[in-house]
């Protein structure tokens, strides 16, 4: 490999395009390749990466000379079947956007690939990186003491608008539990350090999309529920989600507590959400809460305009790529492995599952190593 990066993008939506603009943002890396279906997204690709050269399907793609990794940013439905693909004819690195599959029936699928595929596999978790919740992730067991009870919230817009609306439909996206919240199951994991025994969830579609119509078809994907996850190592967690709250002024707020004391991240949602006679968007927080001496200590975290407007997620999409790019080099290993992906999707399974039966379900990840726990 080159000084230079060079990068093979497959799927060029939104998300796609802030891979795009993020990845420009690093030094030493080029957007060599780009190959999307949509004629649309193809050209808005294109604007934002004029030098690309753009293939037609992911077999042109596969044989362009010079690649050094691949980024995948197609449909959640796609994920799978590219990755087999790429590892029968060409397994660069790659980086893979959530959710890694999503349907029950993939997951020995994908285990075939994650014990089997001959290069680095990172899984796009970009919450992890977001900077408010990087500083909780690394303070939370110092300021809590040892994490007993972790909660997040997510209270934001609707799912937004895709090519074909794939994200309408739970055959497509794997259903809300997969699609969106398999980033906080994943905040879970790292958090507490622990793999869970059991979830038990209410959900369901009570505001969102009912009065669209896709052919014959209304959509069925979720837009709000609670989840509570108990952890092998005895913590536990809570999930609030609600999808109809943009009105909100933090989008996430997470929480740990402990004997210790508390630890709270605040969130805001993309900037270019936040109404413009509101005046300048919120800074992302850092609110410690010891025990004793009691009273909150409150930090603001601000990120670097540039990176927020190269993307919806906190600048987040930025540092995973930066560390990524290290594993490219040969100078470090995936953060987010194939296994780290395939976890949180099956907690979102299981979510998914209790919330349909009234059931809890019983879960035995623990076969698989702990989560390490984020750096401190």
């Amino acid at each position: 490999m080159t000084d230079t990066i060079n990068y093979g993008i497959i799927g060029c939506g939104m998300m796609g395009q802030e891979h795009l603009r993020n990845i420009q943002l690093l030094a030493d890396t080029r957007i060599a390749a780009i190959f999307d279906p949509d004629p649309a997204m193809k050209a808005a690709a294109s604007a934002i990466a004029p030098g690309a050269e753009m293939y037609d399907s992911l077999d042109a793609l596969l044989t362009r000379p010079g690649l050094d990794c691949l980024v995948i940013a197609s449909p959640n439905r796609d994920h799978l079947g590219q990755l087999e693909h790429i590892a029968q004819g060409r397994p660069l690195p790659v980086l893979v956007e959530k959710p890694v599959f999503t349907s029950p029936s993939d997951r020995a699928r994908l285990e075939a690939i994650r014990d089997g595929y001959g290069a680095p596999i990172w899984v796009a978790m970009e919450y992890r990186y977001m900077p408010p919740i990087a500083a909780f992730l690394g303070q939370a067991e110092a300021a809590t003491g040892g994490l007993k009870m972790l909660a997040i919230r997510e209270h934001r817009f609707p799912f937004l608008d895709k090519i074909g609306a794939w994200n309408r439909f739970n055959r497509n996206s794997g259903g809300t539990m997969v699609e969106k919240c398999c980033h906080f199951f994943d905040l879970m994991r790292l958090a507490t350090g622990s793999e869970p025994v059991r979830v038990m969830a209410s959900a369901g579609q009570a505001v969102n999309h009912l009065e669209e119509r896709y052919g014959d078809e209304t959509p069925d994907v979720w837009d709000n529920g609670f989840v509570i996850v108990d952890f092998h190592n005895g913590a536990r967690a809570m999930l609030d989600l609600c999808m109809f709250a943009e009105g909100s002024r933090w989008q996430e707020e997470i929480s740990a507590t402990g004997p210790r004391g508390k630890i709270e991240a605040l969130v805001p949602g993309p900037g270019r959400f936040w109404p413009a006679n509101l005046g300048v968007p919120p800074v992302p927080q850092l609110i410690l809460s010891p025990r004793n001496p009691k009273g909150p200590h409150v930090r603001e975290i601000p990120v670097d305009p540039a990176l927020l407007a190269a993307g919806d997620h906190n600048g987040a999409t930025f540092f995973q790529h930066q560390k990524f790019a290290e594993v490219v080099r040969g100078d470090a290993l995936p953060e987010v492995t194939l296994n780290d992906g395939m976890q949180a999707v099956l907690m979102g399974l299981a979510a998914q599952e209790s919330a349909l039966t009234g059931r809890a379900i019983n879960l035995n990840l623990t076969a698989q190593s702990e989560p390490a726990r984020a750096a401190g």
